[in-house]
């Protein structure tokens, strides 16, 4: 495509400047399989390294994509015609299960041996053990936990993707498979909570922005709450949590964010100070990574083990101190504060299972053999109700029964 001329050109003179011993090029390229003659096709590689040739960059290994093996004639085929060493060219096949099978499939096949001979890097032998005991845990669970994601955005795919991956990294950790159920929030306020509800483990609401859906994720906050079942509240999540609080527990009527609604009479929610008077609210977002103080004996203090960690924020409003002493009465308990104590960062519900509410956003830090400390922990509060359910205690009477 004309789009990626200049950045081919780009790196053919980055491998110019830095030399061929510094430089690897790794083609990714499709092997299609055609039904009716029920073979794999070389064409659209033998065509797309030659059109790579003509501006000067030698692919030095070729990745194959395929939806099924290839075979060492196929291999020594492209190697000729691409001018690609027959160990070089790679099949890139289809996984079945999950992409995190991928750098296993890769690992077999030798690239990271190649990658290391082509450009004379010393080493030891990959150990993919902990890689392996991941993806088992992934593909061969021992158990099922569903967690409803309750948003506006819920129809699109990828509207809330690190919040999908993080929570599968949260239920490997515990050996689960974590099926999320996505619920739309204006869809909550169409029809309740007790059907859409029925056999979920744990409640998630993400952030967001906008008024859109908000009664609807306050009304599943306050189901979650009052039935016990975990809820982890992120950004937006957090906000909306802080009013259901305010609403039920502090009888603070009306309660709201002063995005939601400007002229509430309980603004829990609300601009910083410095803000309110600014018009043009432009480049004013609290956006990036901040550090948090935590508060001894809570669950994000628990969660991640340290006095003090950093996370990555993108909001604008913020807990509005002036009812920090009122919901702590009501039952709300500020779990994390920003380090000179002014921002609340994390609130929760002490007298809960598991009921936690973040400013930031902790998805974008979690990793497949790192899972991010409240993702594991809220999925593990969630595998805990669904343990429950499944082995429900039976007493003594039912027994003589």
């Amino acid at each position: 495509d004309i789009e990626s001329i200049p950045f081919l050109e780009a790196i053919r003179q980055f491998a110019h400047e830095e030399g061929d011993e510094n430089v690897l090029f790794i083609h990714v390229t499709l092997i299609p399989h055609v039904p009716a003659a029920d073979e794999l096709k070389t064409k659209p590689t033998q065509h797309s390294v030659m059109k790579l040739r003509e501006i000067g960059i030698q692919p030095d290994i070729l990745l194959c994509r395929c939806d099924r093996p290839i075979d060492e004639d196929m291999k020594n085929k492209l190697s000729l015609f691409c001018n690609v060493e027959p160990g070089a060219v790679l099949s890139a096949q289809d996984v079945t299960t999950t992409i995190y099978e991928i750098p296993l499939a890769y690992s077999k096949e030798g690239i990271d041996r190649i990658v290391m001979e082509k450009l004379k890097l010393q080493g030891s032998p990959l150990d993919m053990s902990r890689w392996e005991d991941f993806v088992q845990r992934v593909i061969q669970p021992e158990g099922t936990v569903r967690i409803a994601v309750v948003g506006k955005y819920s129809e699109l795919q990828d509207a809330y993707r690190s919040i999908y991956e993080a929570l599968l990294h949260g239920g490997a950790a515990h050996r689960y498979k974590v099926e999320i159920v996505k619920i739309n929030a204006e869809e909550v306020e169409e029809k309740g909570c007790t059907e859409l509800m029925h056999g979920i483990h744990g409640v998630l609401i993400p952030g967001g922005f906008g008024t859109r859906g908000i009664e609807g994720k306050i009304d599943v906050i306050r189901y979650a709450r009052e039935n016990e079942i975990p809820f982890f509240g992120i950004c937006l999540g957090m906000q909306c949590a802080t009013i259901e609080v305010a609403r039920h527990l502090a009888s603070l009527e009306n309660a709201n964010s002063t995005e939601i609604n400007p002229e509430t009479p309980h603004p829990v929610i609300s601009l910083l100070e410095e803000q309110m008077k600014i018009e043009d609210m432009g480049g004013t977002m609290r956006l990036g990574a901040y550090h948090c103080h935590l508060v001894p004996g809570t669950k994000a203090h628990k969660a991640y083990g340290v006095p003090d960690m950093s996370e990555r924020h993108r909001h604008r409003y913020e807990f509005n101190n002036k009812y920090r002493e009122k919901l702590e009465d009501a039952g709300l308990r500020i779990a994390g504060t920003s380090p000179d104590g002014k921002l609340v960062e994390i609130v929760e519900v002490p007298d809960h299972p598991w009921f936690v509410g973040v400013q930031f956003h902790p998805e974008f830090t979690s990793r497949p053999l790192r899972p991010q400390p409240l993702f594991r922990d809220f999925v593990g509060a969630a595998v805990r109700i669904a343990e429950k359910q499944r082995h429900p205690l039976v007493s003594p009477a039912a027994d003589e029964e």
